[in-house]
């Protein structure tokens, strides 16, 4: 039995092929538009953005960003996980709940090496809101008391404590997620080719102004708090990825002749000792990448390769300094192909 196309099918057909058009059109980005910069400040460091797209995105990135500052800033009083902080609130965000969920894997993936319960331990150590004399073995053992990732808890939008004193702090996890957060910005309005980059935490898709993939630096661990010193150790080419870089080399205090790293190792209490100077790691998402480069620096080379060894979707270049104190370099056998001569 035939079936004749009656007529009124006739213009809801062309109204569907029609909207189907403006909607590809929409999302498509000719080959020959501009490359947009801006940069900008944000989450107490300045972001760059590169992207190619006909107009200028500027308000868009920055409202991005201040949604995640907006949930995620410890230094904003009115911020979601602040009025947690302070227990006049319960209630969690979207962006939270996604940061908070991330953040929890990781750390059981690290065995506790990601900790965003840690914040008593880094200020008290004078590297939070408190500059104060580094704390005495009877100070730590009682913030190790407030120390926990898995003493807090969601349940249905609703973030609880075991314990009314405990803080959480995102900072290590937050720079990472913000590149993601204007990444995904960037696939919506279908954008191809951008480089998005927050305090170092960057994601990258299909070529630069060049026309050629995205080369990123790792700098040399000097150790320079002034920031002023920026030789590069090795430039990575990455089209399509997310990168973060941790390392104590640039945030740090001398105290009585003894350098005092920011790194604090949840378990301990104390900065970490290890040789691990610069952790670089890619990985799916920027958040990710930024998570892991901190789990490794307090995990150390030999425990960073064990989890390395469990996920083969992260990669790693890690500069250490070996037993006479020379730097020394490790990378995961999959990065070979991103490194420039």
């Amino acid at each position: 039995m035939k079936h004749s196309l009656k007529k009124w099918h006739i213009p809801f057909l062309l109204l569907l092929v029609l909207g189907t058009y403006f909607i590809l059109k929409r999302h498509h980005v000719d080959d020959n538009a501009p490359y947009q910069q801006n940069q900008g400040n944000i989450f107490g460091t300045i972001y760059h953005s590169t992207y190619q797209y006909p107009k200028d995105l500027e308000a868009e990135i920055q409202s991005t960003l201040n949604e995640v500052d907006n949930s995620l800033s410890m230094f904003n009083s009115e911020s979601t996980i602040s009025r947690i902080n302070s227990n006049t609130s319960e209630n969690a965000d979207s962006l939270l709940e996604r940061v908070f969920l991330l953040s929890q894997r990781i750390s059981k993936e690290t065995n506790g090496a990601f900790d965003v319960t840690v914040a008593p331990l880094v200020n008290a150590w004078g590297f939070g809101f408190k500059h104060d004399t580094p704390p005495d073995s009877t100070t730590i053992d009682s913030l190790k008391s407030l120390i926990g990732w898995d003493r807090v808890h969601l349940d249905n939008g609703k973030m609880t404590k075991e314990d009314e004193r405990i803080i959480m702090d995102f900072s290590a996890i937050a720079k990472g997620f913000g590149s993601d957060r204007v990444a995904e910005l960037f696939e919506r309005k279908g954008i191809k080719n951008y480089m998005i980059e927050i305090g170092g935490e960057v994601v990258t898709r299909g070529n630069s102004p060049k026309g050629k993939p995205w080369r990123i630096g790792i700098n040399k661990p000097e150790n320079d708090s002034t920031l002023l010193q920026n030789e590069i150790e090795q430039v990575l080419q990455i089209p399509n990825c997310a990168l973060a870089t941790s390392g104590n080399y640039r945030n740090f205090y001398y105290k009585d002749g003894k350098k005092v790293a920011h790194t604090i190792d949840p378990k301990t209490g104390y900065p970490v000792q290890h040789s691990i100077l610069s952790s670089t790691v890619l990985a799916p998402t920027c958040a990710e990448a930024d998570g892991f480069a901190t789990s490794f620096m307090v995990l150390g080379l030999e425990k960073a390769k064990e989890v390395l060894n469990r996920n083969p979707q992260l990669k790693a270049y890690f500069i250490y300094a070996d037993e006479t104190g020379n730097y020394q370099i490790w990378h995961s056998p999959s990065l070979s192909s991103f490194l420039l001569e």
